[in-house]
């Protein structure tokens, strides 16, 4: 005999209020099973749904806002390479003898001693805004006096 000839002769060996019973725990089963795969984790998400909608709406009003910068950015008149020379050194002359600049083809390399924090961070403001160039490498070490030294190099735009 085979399992379902053996459950089947099982059923018939039941009376009806077994089987009443077995059926109802069998609908227990299923419903509870229906419940834990199905709805709960449905409604786990939906619970969520809410916060991640406002953190979503977060993120897409950040990129936008960078993305308007980015345009912005893109929208500035580009210099050659001589006007962005000119506007870096004219950035760097706050620092007087703390920054020394040199050219190696298309490529400033501005050397830095005992520079503040506030004033590097000052220079390469200026250097973005009015040079619109920005530091393609940076070697700083911050000195004991809390200076910074070390070097940055910008790669001027093609002629």
């Amino acid at each position: 005999m085979n399992w379902r000839g053996t459950w089947q002769a099982r059923w018939q060996a039941a009376s009806t209020r077994e089987q009443g019973l077995l059926l109802l725990a069998l609908a227990l089963v299923g419903l509870a099973l229906l419940w834990w795969l199905a709805l709960a984790p449905a409604l786990a998400v939906l619970k969520r749904a809410d916060l991640q909608h406002q953190q979503l709406g977060t993120q897409l009003q950040q990129m936008q806002q960078m993305q308007a910068q980015a345009q912005a950015l893109q929208a500035l008149p580009t210099l050659d390479a001589r006007e962005a020379r000119s506007a870096l050194e004219a950035a760097l002359k706050p620092l007087g003898s703390a920054a020394q600049i040199s050219t190696q083809m298309d490529r400033l390399t501005v050397t830095l001693k005992g520079v503040e924090a506030s004033a590097l961070v000052q220079v390469l403001s200026v250097a973005r805004q009015n040079a619109h160039l920005a530091a393609s490498e940076a070697r700083l070490k911050r000195a004991a006096s809390g200076a910074w030294d070390g070097s940055l190099v910008f790669t001027l735009p093609a002629q």
